[in-house]
């Protein structure tokens, strides 16, 4: 490249830099996936709109600059996928990471091969493709949208495994049709040539993030740059493990820095939060450069082009494909109804197929040897970029309605101590639905609890950044339940000084302390009297008791607030004969009062009704009085 030609990108760059942080500023501030602006920004800003970007400036350096730019954003991802979110729901994501995506692959192809009439080894070039969702489509969904972990974990595995597996699926049969020029081929060769790339891309993924780990604990980087040279070092080694992979089995390079970017970030590290911090950034930078060139390659004559069976491609993935894979894989689960339908219904393509296809479309125009090459280019980098516009759009610009109408956006829970209280309320919470995380520093209760599947952050909670880090800011209600009323009555202050908590509650194991809680303004639990009132009750009433037990499971007490205009002036007779049969209203409470209401008692505007029944019945009459 001359110096004249250097100069001219110059500009090219700071321009697409810029116009990337822009869009990494408006995606924050209207809370959207910054894919959205991205691609927007290369296609307003590309030839086909002002003009202002030329990417085919790069030249033949641009297949280097975007192979080295996913490298680093799936070593970004990999490297924040913890092994303990897969507690969260372990069969369900393995499921969506191989019957998921096995069933993504075929369908797509399939529509692909009857809907656009392309041949079959181009149909499964684009399938493979597709089965990619990604992490730079996901995070900032799940950023906006504070599902339960379970759904959350669910759908940041399925990106970060996926992304790595379409990459790989997707290589390989590029180089089944390249090297057979469009006619049929072995599944044997497939298959070997596969597990040839995964297997190198672990070997010496596993090779360099050993090598980092080892200079990281125990060379002494430097006393005063440590943090800056260990920053250095992890970004220089996923580069090396992509190169390096790359060098011994072409294209291996993903499985590599995935690899690499799964161990090093369950690896302890020293300095980790800095080291976060900094890919983070150039993560942000590298993704806005290459989406924003991508989109300014694309041609709105590649999406135009396939017509109807364009049409029928996306619809297809969005409302047939994409939820069969969902409802099979979490088939036996704890996912509710809802949750399967919201993560059925967002499903955005981002970065890696976006990326590949526009490097596979360019190799497929160079090659001579493939019938029809610049016809099935157009069609490869239009059916994925459609995919692309359509899904970020429509489901990521959506998600958060899509949670809001499904109601899978739960009511968040912190409870502080992971002992057999915390535990217990967390089992209770949990099985209506709610999303509780437990806050623990002992290495002995934190490992008990999520071996019976309960989500743990490790820390002290009378830390405010650990409350945060746990995520207090969120939180509807905080319960400061350990050992030690000191702790409890610290955690509760905390959370009613520095967050917006609608119910603070703390446990007093000292019955003499209640009242010293209370004058403090904090809601208190005595363990004694609770333990008390349990064993009368037990003496007294027995069968209420029993069914007491039963709470949050076969049976359940939920309570309402009247805002319904339908249900202001109804009687509790005209309201009880709507209501389906196993519950009662048991209370109304207006005024800082509550009763057992008569038939003839009407209801107003801020009444609080409460239902007490089989708990599938008290749900159906929340939903019948109370639609949200």
């Amino acid at each position: 490249m001359s110096a004249e030609s250097g100069a001219e990108l110059i500009p090219l760059v700071v321009a697409i830099i810029g116009l990337g942080v822009t869009s990494q500023v408006l995606a924050d501030r209207f809370r959207v996936p910054s894919v959205l602006f991205l691609l927007s920004a290369g296609v307003i800003f590309g030839p086909v709109g002002f003009g202002l970007l030329d990417p085919s400036s790069f030249g033949t350096a641009l297949s280097a600059i975007v192979g080295l730019s996913v490298a680093i954003i799936v070593f970004e991802g990999a490297f924040h996928l913890k092994l303990n979110k897969l507690r969260e729901a372990p069969s369900a994501q393995i499921r969506l990471v191989t019957l998921g995506a096995g069933i993504a692959l075929l369908g797509t192809a399939a529509v692909v091969h009857f809907a656009l009439g392309e041949a079959w080894d181009i149909s499964f070039l684009i399938g493979a493709l597709l089965v990619a969702t990604g992490p730079t489509v996901i995070n900032p969904i799940l950023a906006v949208v504070p599902v339960r972990n379970r759904v959350a974990a669910a759908l940041e595995i399925e990106g970060i495994v996926n992304d790595v597996t379409a990459a790989i699926l997707a290589i390989v049969m590029f180089e089944v049709v390249v090297l057979t020029g469009g006619e049929s081929f072995a599944l044997v060769d497939f298959l070997s040539e596969f597990v040839n790339k995964l297997g190198t891309g672990i070997f010496v993924g596993l090779l360099v993030s050993l090598a980092i780990w080892y200079m990281l604990r125990h060379v002494d980087l430097s006393r005063e740059n440590a943090p800056q040279n260990a920053r250095l070092l992890v970004l220089a080694g996923a580069l090396v493990a992509y190169a390096a992979a790359d060098f011994f089995a072409h294209e291996a390079g993903i499985a590599a820095v995935a690899t690499a970017g799964i161990l090093l970030g369950n690896a302890d590290l020293p300095y980790e939060e800095k080291i976060e911090e900094f890919k983070g950034d150039i993560t942000l930078v590298v993704l806005s450069f290459v989406f924003i060139t991508l989109a300014a390659l694309l041609e709105p004559s590649d999406l135009f082009s396939l017509g109807i069976g364009g049409v029928v491609v996306v619809l297809t993935v969005m409302l047939v494909i994409r939820p069969l894979l969902v409802f099979v894989s979490t088939t036996g689960t704890r996912f509710t109804r809802g949750e399967k339908l919201f993560l059925s219904f967002v499903g955005p393509r981002g970065i890696i197929p976006a990326s590949v296809a526009t490097l596979f479309a360019f190799r497929l125009q160079n090659n001579q040897t493939i019938p029809n090459a610049d016809a099935a280019a157009t069609t490869l980098i239009g059916t994925v970029f459609l995919v692309i516009v359509v899904t970020v759009v429509f489901e990521g610009g959506f998600a958060r309605h899509i949670a809001e109408r499904l109601n899978v956006i739960p009511m968040r829970v912190l409870i502080i101590g992971g002992g057999k209280v915390g535990r217990s309320l967390a089992e209770r919470l949990e099985d209506r639905g709610e999303n509780v995380v437990l806050i623990e520093h002992d290495e002995t209760i934190i490992e008990t609890a999520r071996d019976q599947g309960f989500t743990v952050h490790k820390g002290d909670g009378t830390d405010t950044n650990v409350l945060r880090s746990a995520g207090a800011d969120n939180a509807r209600i905080v319960v400061a339940a350990t050992g030690d009323d000191d702790v409890n009555l610290l955690v509760a202050q905390l959370a009613d000084s520095k967050f917006d908590a609608e119910t603070i509650i703390a446990r007093a194991n000292n019955p003499d302390n209640v009242d010293a809680f209370e004058d403090l303004g904090v809601r208190t639990i005595s363990s004694s009297l609770a333990t008390a009132w349990a064993i009368d009750n037990v003496i007294e009433r027995p069968a209420l008791s029993d069914w007491m037990t039963e709470l949050g499971r076969s049976g359940d007490v939920q309570e309402i607030e009247v805002t319904e205009p339908d249900l202001v002036g109804k009687s509790i007779a005209e309201l009880d004969a709507e209501l389906p049969g196993g519950v009662l209203i048991a209370l109304v409470g207006r005024d800082g009062k509550t009763q057992v209401p008569s038939e003839e008692f009407t209801l107003q505007d801020g009444d609080h009704v409460t239902f007490l029944g089989r708990r599938e019945a008290v749900r159906d009459a929340i939903d019948l009085c109370h639609p949200r």
